[in-house]
């Protein structure tokens, strides 16, 4: 039985493996570029407008997310953490960024809805509303970031995979 590779923690490591990237914002809204440190701690490298770029040295065990301006998930070449290539190079020696692509994932129209009526009402105001108790529970419950990269982290724990 051949033996399997434990996956790599959420977390950046000591990497001496640089990799230059240029990540695209393929979606409609500005995304938020999210370094994770070694500590697993997110470290902000500003929003990416739409249809803009930011060009990044980066190293091989170095994780990246990102976020829209709502907090709402952004998918980063189809997956939620995006990981480094290595390193490719051009004819005469040069490092090549490669193009990582940002968009928008397919939101389910309760993530929609929600992400829809945060944006219009206040959050005092949520319990006013005339809607199920589950939903009035999802639009009280913000997004965060430090509980999506520990529930990210368990994932990775359990499915051993990216």
């Amino acid at each position: 039985m051949a033996k399997q590779e434990a996956p790599a923690p959420l977390k950046s490591l000591n990497s001496n493996d640089p990799t230059f990237i240029t990540f695209i914002n393929k979606s409609s809204q500005n995304a938020e570029a999210w370094w994770l440190d070694f500590e697993g701690k997110p470290v902000s490298y500003g929003a990416i407008q739409p249809r803009s770029s930011l060009q990044m040295k980066t190293f091989l065990t170095h994780p990246w997310i990102f976020r829209a301006p709502d907090g709402a998930k952004l998918q980063v070449n189809l997956s939620e953490v995006y990981f480094p290539t290595p390193v490719q190079y051009e004819v005469y020696g040069y490092p090549r960024y490669q193009p990582v692509y940002v968009t928008a994932p397919v939101y389910s129209l309760q993530e929609y809805c929600i992400r829809l009526i945060r944006s219009m009402v206040r959050k005092r105001d949520i319990c006013k509303l005339e809607i199920p108790e589950g939903l009035r529970k999802d639009l009280s419950q913000a997004p965060d970031l430090l509980r999506d990269i520990q529930i990210l982290a368990a994932k990775r724990s359990i499915n051993g995979s990216n």
